[in-house]
């Protein structure tokens, strides 16, 4: 089944509002075996609505509209799809009777406007919104459905939920879709497609394959289409071992793992905790741990040391060590690592010192040099690598890596 969605608002072309609803609505409806082939993102303007949905209308089974149905005049969706399907403004009773009893809850006074949001098109079948008071619309031509609904996101999922995907559910035959999400790290795009070259070409027709590369992580997504489920999923697992055998080395999650959520694994069942000491990071790495529920288990806590004369005070850097190899530099990575674990009585610390960019750099430590070092029980080890030239990306992926390289050291 396909579905094409689009999407109505200004404020989403000026990128004032992210597009949340699209990623959403995408996610929830492959979830339940629904392919959406185009998102149409438009003004609010009736001749870019009544465009938009007869391209839409044209390629898929069905169109969800978001967007619009507010009570002020520049909400024009219900009006457009009244012109469009030929038909007229309806009092609907049952969604008078949500709006004031919305309005008395909240001890807020009704107003003409506020009652015209019970006002939809004679010929579509109202979606009762017991989240809001604009209801959703579904409409139905020539075997393919219509359906315009709010788009304010808690709204517009509450009704996907409880109204859409179950009609939709039950109008059109669905397949099984099931994804499979290999996280890899420490290998280039590139580098990572030539060594899967022929396992790739070599995918069952109804498997395929994406790339999504980020900050250093790629993910490897394997959609798999068909009627059985549990065939779909025995499939992909044979073909992920297939992938473990290439690359296994840097595979270091699945699906919704994430480095912080694996590495608060690792120590977590290892009975360990781990302390930070950042320097060109700013406090990214700490910020990615305590993001994971449950890390007070494991993580203790960590100290942003940017200047020299904080990562003497409070880790314990020598000044000698700061005068002879700079602060930049495998010996100043080690003792702040060290540092870091014996502040904070920790098992593990992970310490970070390099030059993000854009300026600072030099001929011998150009920008995107950082040292990272990695504090255990069995010692301590540093190593330099070199990120590029943009600032942001150098923090993120300075970070993964340091995460990634204790996943490592941990086993």
């Amino acid at each position: 089944m396909k579905i094409n969605l689009i999407n109505i608002g200004d404020e989403l072309l000026i990128g004032q509002v992210v597009n949340t609803n699209a990623s959403w609505m995408s996610a929830y409806l492959n979830e339940n075996g629904m392919r959406v082939c185009r998102v149409f993102t438009i003004a609010d303007n009736a001749d870019e609505i009544k465009n938009a949905l007869q391209q839409a209308m044209s390629t898929a089974d069905a169109v969800i509209i978001t967007g619009g149905l507010g009570p002020t005049k520049d909400d024009i969706t219900k009006h457009t799809l009244c012109q469009f399907f030929s038909s007229q403004l309806v009092l609907h009773e049952p969604s008078l009777d949500n709006v004031r009893s919305i309005f008395k809850k909240r001890n807020f006074p009704m107003t003409p406007l506020n009652e015209a949001q019970a006002l939809v098109p004679e010929c579509c079948r109202v979606l009762l919104n017991k989240w809001g008071t604009a209801p959703g619309m579904w409409f139905e031509t020539d075997g393919k459905v219509v359906v315009s609904l709010p788009g304010v996101p808690f709204e517009m999922q509450g009704l996907m939920r409880e109204e859409v995907v179950p009609l939709l559910l039950k109008k059109f035959a669905v397949e099984s879709i099931y994804h499979k999400n290999v996280l890899t790290f420490g290998i280039g795009e590139s580098f990572l497609s030539d060594k899967i070259e022929q396992w790739e070409l070599a995918l069952p027709e109804n498997i395929r394959l994406a790339y999504l590369p980020k900050d250093g992580v790629v993910r490897l997504r394997l959609s798999a289409f068909g009627s059985d489920s549990v065939k779909l999923q025995q499939q992909v697992a044979c073909e992920v071992e297939k992938l473990r055998a290439l690359v296994g080395e840097y595979i270091f999650g699945y699906d919704d793992d994430t480095l912080e959520s694996v590495v608060g694994k690792l120590l977590s069942e290892q009975g360990m905790t781990l302390a930070t000491a950042e320097s060109c990071t700013g406090g990214t790495i700490a910020q990615l741990l305590t993001s994971v529920s449950g890390a007070s288990a494991y993580y203790m806590g960590g100290v942003v040391a940017y200047a020299n004369e904080a990562k003497e005070q409070l880790l314990g850097v020598k000044h000698a060590t700061l005068e002879q190899h700079g602060a930049v530099s495998r010996q100043t990575a080690e003792e702040m690592a060290l540092g870091a674990k014996r502040r904070f009585a920790t098992d593990c610390a992970i310490a970070t010192t390099g030059i993000a960019g854009p300026t600072g750099g030099t001929e011998d430590k150009p920008v995107g040099t950082v040292w990272i070092a990695v504090a255990t029980p069995s010692g301590v080890e540093a190593q330099c690598f070199s990120f590029g030239d943009d600032r942001s990306k150098n923090v993120m992926r300075a970070s993964y890596q340091a995460l990634r390289w204790l996943q490592v050291k941990l086993g």
